[in-house]
């Protein structure tokens, strides 16, 4: 089980702080619509910057041999995995905004 990472990934994991205004702008909105925006929006994320970094030559994750894939820098089959990614954040999210003395 071999594994790789870049560099690259700390700034794309750090845009994930832009979640929490927006999931607390998002809470009038029923929680299948908002899993289902919290999925587009990581899909949105993932292609730009992916096509941004393959632009050039940096591939630090690369699904071009594997089923539902779109150019090689998403894949469609993560749907499940990204909708409850984004519901799981909310929920920390939520939780740590609610108990800021912790």
């Amino acid at each position: 089980m071999l594994c790789k990472t870049s560099l690259w990934m700390f700034p794309i994991y750090g845009l994930t702080a832009l979640f929490v205004p927006l999931c607390q702008r998002l809470q009038h909105i029923p929680i299948f619509l908002r899993g289902l925006l919290y999925m587009c929006i990581i899909f949105f994320v993932e292609y730009c910057t992916g096509s941004f970094l393959r632009h050039f030559q940096i591939y630090p994750w690369q699904y071009t041999n594997t089923k539902y894939q779109i150019q090689g820098v998403i894949r469609l089959d993560y749907a499940p995995l990204w909708f409850s990614l984004g519901l799981c954040f909310e929920f920390v999210s939520n939780y740590l905004h609610q108990h800021k003395s912790l």
